[in-house]
């Protein structure tokens, strides 16, 4: 199977999300490890240089009433309907607010793929989420959401 830039983040993000900062292995460390459990060099480059970018905030929205979400031709490529669908869902119910809406997809127009699936946008959105500071009730949210639906294809 091959592995791609998602398959690297989500390895880490599984493994590596409740360890204290102090104690996260550097960089050299994280690649001889992915590297070890069968990573590509290149995907483990773009996927550690994708988490770099992370730490960007979301701008302030000079609004913050309603807004209409236009997407451009390449992100239309990128997300199909449903994902679009989920996006504008999330911001419905409060997950997200605009300014993560744009964080969302802008990470996802970083990663090296063609198109994205829901799953995969559901750990992009939980992935962004984690980065934000004061998004932690919608974290939570989001985290019960993705491994509810992790059981329910389990059982």
């Amino acid at each position: 199977m091959k592995e791609n830039v998602i398959d690297v983040l989500l390895y880490l993000f599984e493994n590596y999300i409740d360890t204290d900062e102090s104690q996260k292995p550097d960089n050299d460390v994280l690649e001889h490890e992915l590297e070890s459990v069968g990573f590509q060099e290149l995907e483990i480059h773009k996927a550690l240089e994708w988490l770099d970018n992370m730490t960007v905030i979301a701008e302030p929205a000079i609004q913050r009433q309603a807004t209409m979400r236009v997407f451009a031709d390449v992100e239309l490529e990128r997300l199909d309907m449903e994902c679009r669908g989920y996006l504008l869902f999330l911001e419905q119910v409060g997950v997200l607010d605009v300014e993560t809406r744009e964080v969302v997809i802008e990470r996802v127009m970083a990663l090296d793929t063609d198109e994205i699936d829901l799953d995969q946008l559901k750990w992009v959105v939980l992935m962004v989420l984690f980065y934000q500071p004061g998004r932690e009730v919608a974290f939570a949210w989001m985290e019960d959401l993705v491994f509810d639906d992790m059981e329910a294809v389990v059982h």
